[in-house]
């Protein structure tokens, strides 16, 4: 009976580590070698911050929250790598100038998005390539397998980002379900400029250092991912920005 007590408890404040739960792509595997060239590393003093999209050759799509961590500072974006540090073919192209949406609001997470302007285009080939925007302004329908691909952090409290791109593949679920009192209870609210993506068993999830990275779903661009505080569990699926029409529109009026 001791030795039960004793487990039981171990069981549970190893349950209540905030370890290794959170720690990069959860459930996921390295990508097929250079097949998500529109991948960008954004990084800040040589070191990976957050993901990117490359839309245009000279455009980076990423999450607005990122900005709070370089606002006024130079970033550069690296393209081109599956591994952060086998960069044989990597473009490393400074960032000209951000441009957060105007309406992101950092408590509600609304308008979470973001476009970087680069100082030269990229130049496009094997490594390096295009994203482009959705063709038709469809909501993604609840049980949609999407996937998510990033650098996430290798360690909870660590910087230290993932060396190899990872990728998972994560299932739609609906805003209703999503703002449920058993899921995130209104909290943050799901809107419809936002997508639910996770696994109902938990265990497939991004994380940390991928924000900003890109929810691909039926090959098209349909989400950014916001920040997550906790990852892989159950009942938290990932809440990404939905790439609407009028964020369309607010990219091509800003890339024109």
């Amino acid at each position: 009976m001791v030795f039960q007590a004793l487990f039981s408890s171990a069981m549970i404040i190893y349950f209540l580590i905030p370890g290794e739960v959170c720690v990069e792509i959860i459930g996921g595997q390295d990508v097929r070698p250079h097949s998500k060239p529109y991948m960008a590393s954004i990084q800040l003093r040589k070191q990976h911050v957050c993901g990117g999209v490359l839309i245009k050759r000279g455009w980076i799509l990423t999450a607005a929250h990122c900005n709070l961590k370089f606002k006024n500072q130079n970033v550069e974006v690296v393209l081109g790598i599956d591994s952060l540090s086998k960069v044989k073919s990597a473009q490393i192209l400074k960032v000209k100038q951000k441009f957060p949406n105007l309406c992101y609001d950092n408590v509600s997470t609304e308008n979470d998005i973001m476009l970087l302007q680069l100082q030269s285009e990229a130049k496009l080939n094997e490594f390096v390539n295009v994203l482009p925007l959705p063709k038709r302004n469809l909501d993604v329908k609840d049980g949609t397998v999407c996937t998510v691909a990033g650098w996430g952090r290798t360690k909870e409290k660590s910087n230290k980002p993932s060396d190899n791109l990872k990728e998972v593949n994560v299932t739609i679920i609906n805003r209703t379900t999503c703002n449920s009192q058993k899921y995130y209870n209104y909290n943050p609210v799901v809107t419809v400029n936002m997508l639910c993506a996770g696994d109902k068993n938990g265990g497939k999830d991004a994380c940390g250092g991928d924000s900003g990275g890109p929810l691909i779903c039926k090959n098209e661009l349909q989400g950014i991912l916001h920040y997550r505080e906790e990852c892989g569990l159950p009942n938290k699926p990932g809440i990404y920005t939905r790439i609407t029409k009028g964020y369309i529109d607010w990219i091509e009026k800003i890339t024109a």
